[in-house]
């Protein structure tokens, strides 16, 4: 792991954004069992480590994208991120929905942009990728060239990836499961035993029981 993943997931653990229960697995609006569960709306209410988090943001987006004319906000836990990261680094800003509005002038996507504006998509958590990638589509539909996605947390499932590769858009994460876990193992906060199962649900959630 990267001393800055480790750091980030550090901060995830910190703020509890993050809660790890193998004995007691969480259930996903998916239906999925799951012995994590990600709320990085928690962060936001932490100073420090909101700044943190987003200075580490900027500089991915500033290095990995150093072409991007504009940032995308996916709504609504990408909403604040990107506009922070936005406003520190001086770009202009939107973000999308997930439909469109039912009233008013009926926008998918709120904020000024121009066709053929080069963009990096704001995330704040990737799991399958599938619903961070139809915002990805809504943006295309626009005009826009989509150059990639920065996220703070991806739980690194197959699916995602291939899902990635397929759509042709690169995404990176501040830090990721494999960092998190190990960094829990590190703090004592999980056994190695549990280690063992946090690990296996990763390779297949969709049939994860915990048992």
């Amino acid at each position: 792991m990267s001393s800055n993943e480790k750091a980030v997931a550090e901060k995830l653990l910190q703020s509890n954004a993050i809660k790890l229960n193998p004995a007691q697995p969480f259930t996903w609006a998916s239906g999925w069992k799951s012995p994590i569960y990600c709320d990085n709306r928690r962060v936001l209410s932490f100073p420090f480590i909101r700044d943190f988090v987003k200075s580490e943001m900027c500089n991915v987006i500033f290095q990995q994208f150093p072409d991007a004319e504009l940032l995308a906000g996916v709504a609504t836990a990408g909403i604040p991120w990107g506009a922070m990261a936005a406003d520190q680094l001086k770009l202009p800003y939107i973000y999308v929905r997930p439909k469109p509005k039912e009233h008013g002038l009926g926008n998918q996507i709120e904020g000024y942009f121009e066709p053929g504006q080069k963009v990096v998509v704001i995330e704040d958590l990737i799991s399958t990728g599938k619903s961070s990638l139809q915002v990805v589509d809504v943006i295309k539909a626009a005009g826009m060239e989509v150059m990639g996605m920065v996220s703070i947390f991806t739980y690194g499932f197959p699916l995602a990836t291939e899902n990635f590769e397929k759509a042709g858009v690169p995404y990176v994460s501040l830090t990721n499961y494999s960092t998190l876990i190990e960094l829990a193992v590190e703090k004592g906060i999980v056994s190695p035993d549990q280690q063992e199962i946090l690990m296996a649900w990763r390779k297949d959630p969709s049939t994860w029981t915990g048992k």
